[in-house]
């Protein structure tokens, strides 16, 4: 109960030392002090509530659920009612005056809460006056001590007594909160193993691809076969980075107690990203990704963010394959149902099962359930998320059986999902105005789902449905954007956009797929092609990856951006080595500096068109920095600026924007945002 120390310790003290001491001090205060009542049916029913409570990890679930109930009853009966029992009819001596103090102490260390002692106090005794006149024979009292000075006594001895209890409490909450830091800082580096560990294999399998070097001989050349694992490889690694990364971010939201903002949010199917979900999770071997059984009829639509819901089933997925290694037959099977109000996501899995006293804290932050390394902080995470989406996650388990987690999304209206697809129409109208499209296809469904996608928009889009027909098109007419199935066997869409680079010519490539993204990810992203959408075809996520490739401009037609200068200021040398490659392969002239300091040296004797700054750094951080550039009369106060940083936190960005800078990145930087950002700018 709310102010009553439940801790293994007092279970173990209670029992341990209240058992044998009422023995003690029946037999000593009727026998060796020869006091006029002791009774012996009292101290037998304190001693087996003392004995009680110390079984109790062996009551049954349902019974443990009530425990701290009779937990506050055997402290009552077994503290303030039997002491004071033996002060009144022992007509208040003088030794049971000195153990009604000494058991004030002992009340007020296993009930820390003010409130709580007095009404455990109050209950005693009163219980302890109306035993005393239900009492046969009746005792008559005759106290011959000073009433006033000993309730003097009684009060400097509670006070004293809660002066000890809160100092105590501090030092137990600061030992707790070190304990809890210290299994955070376990649960990170165990959390990040995982990732990382991915990284390092997928290297090593790179590595075993490459062919052997010999500086005197021509470099042998790659099969296909070695090259498409090579390509595999760097997809895997980079989803490990981005695994690694949302793990730090969830962390840090988790600690922090941030609240998830709406305003991203958009309405999705749920079987597109559990597909996508399931696809770009960085499972440890091929066994593992056939343990889950995916079924996915009754799809259904919600509102919320792709990134947070990917992540919940991220954590769940992790969780069970942890519980799962030592059931070799044991699967995940995940599954939707639509309701009336409420649309649900099943995550199941038949492992060891949760027991029911765990169950009730599964989604408490820092409560593991027996993963070791884990930081106790993902299921609380998951709970945040679901109701950031209005809905809720819950867990049934049946130990030995199974343990399956429910998500639920509140049903979304047709008149919701009308006004939001009507509102992408409308934000996107101007940039499909008269745009000619080329579709590449020759299954007949997609094709008639593309053209109702793009009906509202009154674009014209023309057909092709083999390779030979589409290269002819495009040789023959010129296309705002090509459209492709990259599924079609008879359509090499790599080879055509390898061709399409090399004209000279500029043409967005758009491809869709069954494949999962971790296959052809890396292929798509290197050859060219500007994006990459999943089958089946949802309508936002459609209209989102056109619009982006209809923005994207060749350089020549947006400005190249060869022989530009970008400052980039940073104190670590991994960090300017990084960007400095980056940079460099689109002809920027990079300058460095280390700290802030230096930075605005650099700018005072070289001309810069863009500055990249850390925000934290010695010296001078890119915070004052851009402070003194902003609020300067130099010729450069007004040069576009933008922020680096590993902290994601609200407070950090808008601290940065106050500063001054034009914008702000989270580290590890993203090449393709840094590059589009820039561009931007300048």
């Amino acid at each position: 109960m709310e102010g009553t120390q439940i801790s293994p310790f007092n279970i173990f003290a209670a029992g341990l030392l209240g058992a044998p001491l009422h023995f003690f001090f029946y037999f000593t205060f009727k026998y060796l002090f020869h006091l006029p009542y002791e009774n012996l049916a009292l101290r037998l029913i304190a001693t087996l509530l003392c004995v009680s409570v110390m079984l109790k990890k062996r009551l049954p679930g349902f019974l443990q659920f009530y425990f701290s109930y009779y937990w506050h009853f055997a402290i009552i009966f077994v503290l303030p009612f039997i002491f004071t029992v033996n002060l009144i009819m022992n007509n208040f001596h003088e030794l049971w005056l000195y153990w009604e103090i000494f058991m004030l102490f002992v009340l007020i260390a296993f009930v820390p809460n003010w409130l709580m002692f007095l009404i455990d106090l109050f209950i005693g005794v009163i219980g302890a006056v109306l035993f005393y006149f239900l009492s046969v024979p009746h005792v008559v009292l005759h106290p011959a001590f000073n009433i006033p000075l000993y309730l003097i006594v009684l009060f400097c001895t509670i006070v004293a007594g809660y002066v000890f209890s809160y100092s105590n409490k501090k030092g137990i909450m600061a030992q707790e909160r070190n304990n809890a830091l210290q299994a955070l800082a376990g649960g990170i580096a165990h959390e990040m193993r995982n990732p990382l560990g991915q990284i390092r294999y997928n290297f090593d399998a790179i590595l075993q691809e490459l062919p052997r070097y010999h500086s005197e001989s021509l470099m042998p050349m790659i099969t296909v076969s070695g090259l498409d694992k090579i390509y595999q490889r760097v997809a895997q690694g980079q989803m490990a980075v981005n695994r690694g990364i949302q793990v730090i971010d969830m962390i840090l939201d988790e600690v922090k107690e941030d609240d998830f903002q709406s305003k991203g949010f958009a309405y999705f199917s749920i079987f597109a990203l559990t597909r996508k979900a399931l696809d770009e999770y960085s499972y440890e071997s091929e066994q593992e990704r056939e343990r889950i059984h995916f079924r996915g009829s009754d799809d259904f639509m919600f509102f919320g963010a792709e990134t947070m819901y990917i992540f919940v089933l991220f954590n769940l997925i992790m969780n069970a394959l942890y519980f799962l290694r030592s059931y070799p037959d044991g699967y995940i099977a995940i599954h939707f149902q639509r309701g009336e109000t409420r649309n649900m996501v099943y995550v199941r899995d038949t492992g060891p099962g949760v027991s029911k006293e765990i169950l009730s804290k599964l989604f408490d932050p820092f409560f593991t359930s027996g993963r070791k390394g884990g930081t106790g902080l993902g299921l609380s995470y998951c709970k945040r998320v679901m109701h950031a989406f209005r809905g809720d996650i819950t867990c049934n388990s049946v130990q030995g059986e199974f343990t399956e987690f429910i998500l639920s999304f509140p049903v979304v209206g047709e008149s919701d999902i009308a006004s939001f697809e009507s509102k992408l129409y409308t934000d996107n109208k101007a940039l499909f105005s008269g745009k000619r499209l080329l579709l590449v296809d020759d299954d007949t469904e997609n094709l008639v789902q593309i053209r109702s996608y793009l009906v509202p928009f009154g674009v014209k889009a023309e057909e092709a449905t083999s390779g030979t027909e589409a290269m002819r098109m495009i040789d023959s007419d010129r296309y705002d954007l090509l459209l492709v199935n990259l599924d079609s066997p008879d359509f090499d869409c790599y080879g055509l956009a390898y061709r399409i680079r090399c004209s000279g010519n500029f043409l967005p490539i758009v491809v869709y797929t069954k494949e999962p993204f971790f296959i052809v990810r890396a292929r798509v992203e290197k050859s060219g092609i500007q994006g990459l959408i999943a089958l089946p075809l949802v309508l936002s996520e459609f209209l989102q990856v056109l619009a982006t490739s209809l923005k994207a401009k060749p350089a020549k037609q947006k400005g190249s951006l060869s022989g530009k200068v970008v400052l980039v200021v940073d104190d670590s040398a991994i960090n300017l080595m990084v960007i400095r490659s980056m940079l460099k392969q689109h002809g920027i002239t990079v300058l460095e500096a280390s700290n802030g300091k230096e930075a605005l040296d650099k700018l005072e004797n070289h001309h810069c068109d863009l500055l990249l700054i850390d925000i934290q750094m010695p010296v001078l951080d890119g915070l004052e920095a851009t402070k003194r550039i902003r609020l300067g009369k130099h010729y450069f106060r007004n040069i576009p600026i933008i922020g680096l940083s590993g902290d994601s936190s609200n407070e950090t960005v808008s601290m940065a924007k106050q500063s001054g800078m034009n914008d702000y990145l989270i580290k590890p930087v993203d090449s393709i945002v840094l590059l589009q950002k820039i561009t931007s700018l300048i």
